[in-house]
């Protein structure tokens, strides 16, 4: 019989990581909208100025997953939990650009240690023999939220003030904070035997200095992996950030929040498949699969600026299958690649694993969205993709080539 995984603990923390993501997601698509008509920012800075949030994230998701793999994860999870719903009243207090900004990276720095800790309690608290569909679960709960949270934030770009946007995205991060504080989780056998064993420690360590050593921040065996990723999330970034700018650019009179629905669409069909294949085993071989559609779909989201002018109707069509490719793409490949980190990694470095596989994640985003203006000031955001098209391509190939036969090689269960 299979061991339960609905339980109390794992509905709370769907919901919560739902309400988080959601409160997330209603503003990336308005941002870029915000800073251009409230701080009249040029275009050539948005990318610089949205990219501190990630920047930020991501010099501290090392850190994050250290002090998770020593300490009860729950406690600072919930922290950074409060932290990211208070920041929504920073934002609607900010009077000048230089606040915005550093609320953005504080928003960064919370929201990356945030997820490291959300993560790593799924894990913790689902049976180890259905990991792959916890996490693919878990997972469908950002797609989900990616799917009405831009689709919402348009929406209400059009029709409520930015403070109104700010106010409801505050409402469902306090909502989802109360969901965190309901979880129950238990605390891992390694960070109960650090606590039992901490007296003797201190003892043993008296007169010497404590070793740092750079596995205990990254999971070195995780690296080759990590370059994969990298490769794949700079074009994701670019396109969550700029894609409803790159519609209007192109002309196409199109409601571009149905792009978001129509990926969260794909990947919430794909990911329930894929969870329970990454169970069975086929880790590698589920994000061999998923790479073809993401190749596909950034290389025909740059042709549909040669398309437009010429035919509205095919231009239309190819950017909302644009969003279906990638999310079945990526539906299949985050729970393989998450379990891919998890499985090179010993017990006691659950959360460094989680927190090397995210910190990959976010610098391609930083860098995704930082270069995205300078690319399109200097041609168009078609370039963006078509560029992007190229890295996934190189991706595919590396993994294919060095990181399969690494895992292999490396896997501990």
């Amino acid at each position: 019989m299979k061991e339960r995984l609905f339980t109390r603990s794992y509905i709370f923390i769907l919901a919560a990581n739902f309400l988080l993501f959601f409160g997330f997601w209603i503003l990336i698509p308005v941002l870029p909208f915000y800073l251009r008509e409230t701080y009249n920012c040029p275009a050539a800075m948005l990318g610089a100025i949205l990219s501190c949030y990630t920047v930020s994230g991501l010099c501290v998701r090392p850190f994050s997953g250290f002090m998770m793999d020593k300490f009860p994860r729950k406690p600072i999870y919930v922290f950074c939990y409060f932290i990211c719903a208070s920041i929504f009243l920073g934002y609607m207090a900010a009077g000048v650009l230089t606040w915005f900004v550093v609320l953005r990276a504080l928003h960064g720095v919370a929201f990356s240690s945030v997820t490291v800790g959300g993560n790593t309690l799924c894990v913790d608290i689902t049976p180890s023999s259905r990991r792959g569909e916890a996490l693919g679960y878990y997972g469908l709960t950002n797609n989900t939220a990616m799917a009405l949270g831009p689709m919402t934030g348009l929406f209400m770009h059009d029709h409520v003030s930015y403070l109104g946007i700010f106010m409801t995205g505050m409402a469902f991060s306090v909502t989802g904070l109360l969901c965190a504080i309901c979880i129950k989780a238990r605390t891992p056998e390694s960070i109960k035997e650090r606590i039992n064993k901490k007296q003797q420690t201190d003892i043993d360590v008296i007169g010497s200095t404590p070793k740092l050593s750079l596995d205990r921040f990254i999971l070195i065996k995780g690296i080759p992996v990590s370059i994969a990723l990298l490769m794949l999330s700079i074009p994701y970034g670019a396109t969550t950030n700029f894609v409803a700018m790159y519609a209007r650019e192109i002309h196409l009179d199109i409601q571009s929040g149905f792009f978001f629905t129509l990926m969260a669409a794909g990947m919430g069909a794909s990911r329930l498949v894929a969870g329970k294949k990454v169970d069975q085993g086929y880790i590698t071989q589920c994000i061999h699969i998923g790479l073809y559609p993401v190749v596909a779909a950034f290389f025909t989201l740059s042709m549909c600026r040669f398309v437009a002018p010429h035919n509205m109707m095919a231009a239309e069509t190819m950017f909302f299958t644009v969003p279906l490719l990638l999310g079945i793409g990526f539906g299949v490949i985050f729970p393989a690649m998450n379990t891919l980190y998890i499985n090179l990694a010993p017990n006691n470095q659950r959360a460094t694993a989680t927190s090397t596989y995210l910190t990959a994640w976010d610098v391609g985003i930083g860098i995704g969205i930082a270069t995205s203006g300078i690319i399109a000031g200097h041609f168009t955001f078609y370039m963006v993709y078509l560029i992007g098209a190229v890295l996934c391509l190189v991706s595919m190939i590396y993994f294919n080539m060095k990181v399969t036969p690494h895992y292999n090689k490396n896997k501990l269960r």
